[in-house]
C-alpha cells in the first residue's frame, strides 16, 4: 500500500480531523506548525484519528501524536502505509533488527549538527526528560538518558556511549547499562538527497530472558516510537531551518 507524500496527505489528514475530531479548520490553517494538542485535540480526538487512520491506512498512530503538526502526522502516516502490507500488528521481518529513516528539509551540516547535541536531546526528543554527559573523548561521549515517567510513574534510565564520525557522516552507538537488553546497538547514518538530508537509524539487539517483552514485541515497540520520534526531529528542525534560527 503506498500513500501520496506532500500536500495532498497533509490536506487529508486535516479533513479526517475536520469531520471526525472536531477541528476549527481556519485555526490549523492560520498555524499550520501547531501542534495537534496546541490546536485544541484532546485525547478522545486522537483515538477518533487513530481509529480513522487504521482503517484507511492500516497504520498505527501513537498517543504521543498529539505533540506532532499536521504535517508530521501525514509523514507518519506516509512512512507506516509505504510498507507493503503492513498493519498495526505486524513485526519486522528480522527481529531484535529495526531500520528507519526520514529526510528532513534541511542541510545535512544543520541535521548533523543538531541531532548529535546530545546534551541538547531533551529539547529534540518528547521522550527524554534529562541527559547528563558523564565523559567526552574526541568524538565518543558517554551519557545518562533519563525518559519522562511512563504510565506508572516510573522514570526509567541508562548508561549509553557514541561516537560520532562527521568524515563518513555516521554514529556509532551502544547502551552500557544494557537494562532488558542482552546488548543494544545503534547505527544513525546521514544523506544528502534533492529533498534535503535523510536521517537513518538502525538498531540490532536482543532482550534478556527475563526482560518483560520478547524480541517480536520490542521490535514493534521500537519501529512505532523510532517513527514518531524521526517525525518529531524532522518537524522541529524544518521549523528552525524555515525561520533561520540555526
Amino acid at each position: 500500500m503506498t500513500v501520496t507524500h506532500g500536500q495532498p496527505l497533509t490536506t487529508e489528514i486535516t479533513d479526517i480531523l475536520v469531520a471526525h475530531c472536531g477541528l476549527d479548520a481556519d485555526a490549523a490553517a492560520r498555524a499550520p506548525a501547531a501542534s495537534l494538542e496546541e490546536l485544541g485535540m484532546d485525547s478522545l480526538a486522537l483515538l477518533e484519528l487513530s481509529a480513522v487512520v487504521a482503517d484507511r491506512w492500516r497504520v498505527q498512530i501513537p498517543e504521543q501524536a498529539g505533540q506532532l503538526s499536521i504535517p508530521a502526522v501525514a509523514d507518519l502516516v506516509a512512512q507506516g502505509a509505504g510498507q507493503p502490507g503492513q498493519s498495526p500488528d505486524d513485526t519486522a521481518d528480522s527481529v531484535g533488527h529495526t531500520e528507519n529513516s526520514i529526510v528532513i528539509a534541511a542541510p545535512l551540516p544543520l541535521v548533523w549538527d543538531v541531532t548529535n547535541d546530545v546534551a541538547g536531546w531533551p529539547q529534540l526528543f518528547t521522550e527524554y526528560a534529562a541527559v547528563e554527559i558523564l565523559h567526552r573523548d574526541g568524538d565518543t561521549v558517554r551519557f545518562r538518558l533519563t525518559m519522562h515517567p511512563d504510565e506508572n510513574g516510573i522514570s526509567w534510565s541508562w548508561v549509553s556511549e557514541r561516537t560520532a564520525d562527521a568524515a563518513t557522516r555516521q554514529v556509532r552507538a551502544h547502551r552500557v547499562e544494557t537494562g532488558p537488553f542482552e546488548y543494544m546497538r545503534i547505527h544513525w547514518s546521514y544523506t544528502e538527497e534533492p529533498e534535503g538530508t535523510r536521517m537513518s537509524w538502525v538498531q540490532d539487539f536482543a532482550m534478556k530472558p527475563s526482560a518483560p517483552v520478547d524480541d517480536a514485541g520490542m521490535t514493534e515497540r521500537i519501529n512505532t516510537n523510532s517513527r514518531i520520534q524521526l517525525a518529531v526531529i524532522k518537524d522541529k528542525i524544518e521549523q528552525a531551518y524555515a525561520g533561520g534560527t540555526r
